[in-house]
């Protein structure tokens, strides 16, 4: 089937830089530390095709030994973040695969959410108007999210007959807002506004419409100037402890920083705080 593996270029699998990689089905741009993946497809509200899921998901693998990428910004164009999968370059298709096929485009889409929560580097979604369907678990399964008033946040699979248990979501969203509001909208399908979205905690905090970028921006470059090494051991262990008891937790959050201890960025927040100043972190 055309999406998988999908017609992306090949991306690196060795430590490797990502700033000259030209993608095939968004924009991609790498600056000062920080990846800007936009979806372009504004006069559609930015939909996903097949082959875009797929470039996404061998992008997001790829990130894991992107050395010049620190944090990662996914934002859409136009004055829309995603409106999930394209009614007639996927939902059409799909009603005419076979279980096979179908089970196969399934797991390829959740694969997606597994590499973006795999990838050590921060991810912070800049989600204004309509956020969807597959759109809605791209900003879910990010790390951080910026939001608008004028947004509106739907997991609307049961709108179209499906179960909301679709790429992770019922995993996902009650550990971001709770058991019962999350099991409102997966029910439901309805839009969640971008006061309620904060409000619930789905949204870290709430821009301006043409301020957004610029500050889910400056919040990744600030991750970007952190200890990323610390960051990703942040994210590992931020997933991983999911499926711990406390104990556990405690014994791996031990092993984690004693790791961390050891990297040449904790000596050096060290010395700077010795000689009051900064520090300057090279997440190593």
């Amino acid at each position: 089937m055309r999406y998988l593996p999908g017609e992306a270029q090949q991306l690196p699998g060795n430590r490797a830089a990502l700033a000259d990689y030209q993608a095939s089905h968004f924009l991609f741009e790498v600056s000062a530390g920080v990846a800007t993946l936009t979806l372009n497809r504004p006069e559609r509200k930015n939909p996903l095709t097949f082959d875009s899921y797929a470039e996404l998901r061998d992008l997001f693998r790829a990130l894991a030994y992107a050395d010049d990428v620190k944090a990662i910004v996914i934002t859409g164009a136009g004055e829309n973040f995603c409106s999930g999968g394209d009614v007639h370059d996927i939902i059409g298709p799909l009603t005419k695969l076979d279980m096979p096929g179908l089970l196969a485009f399934t797991r390829m889409t959740g694969d997606l959410v597994k590499a973006i929560r795999a990838c050590p580097q921060p991810v912070v979604a800049a989600v204004d108007g309509i956020c969807a369907g597959a759109g809605a678990i791209l900003a879910l399964a990010s790390d951080i999210r910026l939001g608008t008033a004028r947004s509106k946040t739907a997991f609307l699979f049961t709108r179209v007959g499906l179960a909301g248990c679709d790429m992770g979501a019922c995993a996902l969203l009650p550990r971001v807002i709770g058991q019962g509001r999350a099991a409102e909208l997966l029910y439901t399908g309805r839009s969640m506004s971008g006061a309620e979205a904060e409000r619930w905690g789905f949204f870290n905090s709430l821009q301006e419409p043409e301020a957004l970028l610029d500050a889910a921006l400056a919040f990744a470059r600030g991750l970007a100037d952190g200890p990323t090494f610390a960051h990703g051991m942040t994210k590992k262990m931020l997933q991983q402890e999911w499926n711990m008891g406390v104990d556990e937790a405690i014994e791996a959050e031990a092993q984690a920083q004693a790791i961390c201890m050891a990297t040449n960025d904790f000596h050096r927040a060290y010395h700077a705080f010795v000689a009051k100043q900064k520090p300057e972190f090279e997440g190593d």
